[in-house]
């Protein structure tokens, strides 16, 4: 009977215990445990976090360098591949030549003032047709002197061939009949007056003056005998002669004249196109002076500098191909052949020279022309000409040549 009222005792005395000020306390303690837990597990799952991190990141890390090990591996594995195809196929040489042809340039033979210019750049013109049309007065005028000139010639010449007129003749033949009349009468009377000087009828003084009369007129005689003979024979050959060569001098210089207004019209001497027009219409030029350029298409030929080592590969006669990029597109390349027909060392500048006895010898470079073996005319001088050569091949066949 007593025990139940003992319990009753103790949970009034319990409930008296548990305040409110007691309760706070407890829960103050209880959040104080908690936190202090709280705390002591924090440092414990952040450093298990960081180890995790670290891992991980060790674990990239070594994924990547060995990836890596893994394409070095591979790159080395390629470059060798690469350089074993590099060594099984042959090597290639490329060299690059220029186009050229043949190019005139047309001057003015005699001076003058351009009246006209009948061309223009890229027009093709035939060998004989007139390009530029000038204006030169002073030709004109001795053209007109050279004339005049062969007509005085031309009259002396005529005048030295026909010898002298019939009027001119039949006076001399009068002057020689007169004189012989006088010639003759003046004998008769020297005649007569000797014989009475002989007899002694007329004075000696008589005879001489007679004698001398007789004389005289036999000299006159004669000197009309030489005139009609000249008036009849004509001009000497001398005479005729110079005539003849005064009219040829005269002709010469007429026709020069002649070819200089002829030059004046200047014409192309070939077939060609025109390259370049240097001058202008109204200018006056000099002789000599460059007035344009025509180009022959069909005189074409490829110039390439080759050293000694690869020189066998261009043997005059020999073909090969070359491409020319200018005429060719992405598609279809202009590829065109070439037969060599000339080739000349160039000058010492172009010579590569050893430097030491290892180097070898000293080469020299050549210089390579081929002509194609169909002209183009859409190919212009320089336009560039790719060649590419096999030096494996240039040095059998350097082999063969020694053995």
């Amino acid at each position: 009977m007593s025990e139940p009222h003992n319990e009753s005792d103790n949970d009034s005395d319990n409930t008296k215990e548990l305040d409110p000020s007691d309760t706070l306390d407890n829960e103050q303690t209880s959040n104080a445990v908690e936190t202090d837990t709280v705390e002591q597990i924090a440092p414990n799952y952040n450093r298990v976090r960081s180890e995790a991190v670290t891992a991980k990141k060790s674990a990239v890390m070594k994924k990547a360098i060995l990836t890596l090990l893994i394409i070095i591996v591979l790159g080395f594995i390629a470059y060798g591949l690469f350089k074993s195809n590099e060594h099984s196929e042959p090597e290639v040489i490329t060299l690059q030549g220029q186009m050229q042809m043949q190019q005139t340039s047309i001057a003015a033979k005699v001076p003058g003032r351009i009246a006209q210019i009948l061309v223009t750049e890229g027009d093709t013109v035939s060998a004989g047709q007139q390009l530029i049309e000038m204006d030169s007065p002073e030709i004109t005028a001795k053209i007109n002197q050279a004339r005049a000139g062969k007509q005085m010639a031309q009259s002396q010449l005529d005048k030295a061939e026909n010898g002298a007129r019939p009027q001119e003749i039949a006076q001399a033949k009068a002057a020689w009949q007169a004189n012989k009349a006088a010639s003759d009468l003046a004998a008769n009377t020297y005649e007569r007056v000797n014989r009475l000087y002989e007899e002694g009828l007329m004075a000696r003084q008589k005879r001489d003056e007679s004698y001398a009369q007789y004389l005289a007129t036999q000299d006159q005689t004669e000197a009309a005998l030489l005139q009609y003979d000249l008036a009849m024979e004509g001009a000497r050959s001398e005479d005729k002669s110079a005539a003849t060569a005064q009219v040829a001098q005269v002709d010469a210089k007429l026709e020069e004249a002649l070819v200089a207004q002829q030059e004046a019209s200047l014409k192309s001497p070939i077939a060609g196109i025109v390259d370049n027009v240097i001058v202008s219409a109204g200018e006056v030029i000099g002789q000599g002076v460059p007035l344009l350029t025509l180009v022959d298409t069909n005189d074409q030929w490829v110039v390439i500098n080759v050293t000694e080592t690869y020189l066998n590969q261009f043997a005059i006669g020999q073909q090969f191909t070359g491409t020319i990029p200018a005429l060719s597109s992405p598609e279809r390349p202009y590829s065109k052949k070439f037969t060599v027909y000339a080739t000349s060392s160039l000058s010492d500048f172009a010579t590569w020279r050893a430097t030491n006895n290892d180097d070898g010898f000293d080469v020299r470079t050549f210089e390579v022309k081929a002509r194609p073996t169909t002209p183009d005319s859409r190919i212009r001088s320089g336009m560039s000409v790719i060649v590419r050569i096999n030096p494996q091949a240039a040095n059998n066949q350097s082999i063969k040549a020694q053995e």
